[in-house]
């Protein structure tokens, strides 16, 4: 089995991610609840990759003057900005349905 696919069942069974389960907001029922929850929790790991990709991209860039050194900055930018959007979400979300 790859590593992606054990580290894809690790999430399913709640050991990699604690306390990924979404709470249920007023309002909204079934699926819909269940999909925006996970998806948070899908954008911070999105964010943390970006942020591990951009780490990546420094470490082998071209230190050079004629390099692009901007770019790793981007990817942990953005990285950082999704993560911290995500979690103000998840926080907005549990304090709206009280978990």
């Amino acid at each position: 089995m790859s590593i992606s696919t054990q580290l894809l069942m690790l999430a399913a069974d709640g050991d990699l991610i604690p306390g990924a389960k979404p709470t249920k907001i007023p309002g909204m029922d079934g699926p819909v609840t269940k999909i925006f929850g996970y998806g948070l929790w899908l954008l911070i790991l999105a964010g943390a990759g970006g942020v591990g990709f951009g780490i990546y991209k420094l470490a082998i860039s071209d230190k050079s003057r004629n390099g692009g050194g901007s770019e790793p900055f981007k990817w942990m930018g953005g990285g950082v900005a999704t993560i911290l959007l995500s979690g103000s979400l998840i926080a907005i979300l549990n304090g709206i349905s009280g978990g």
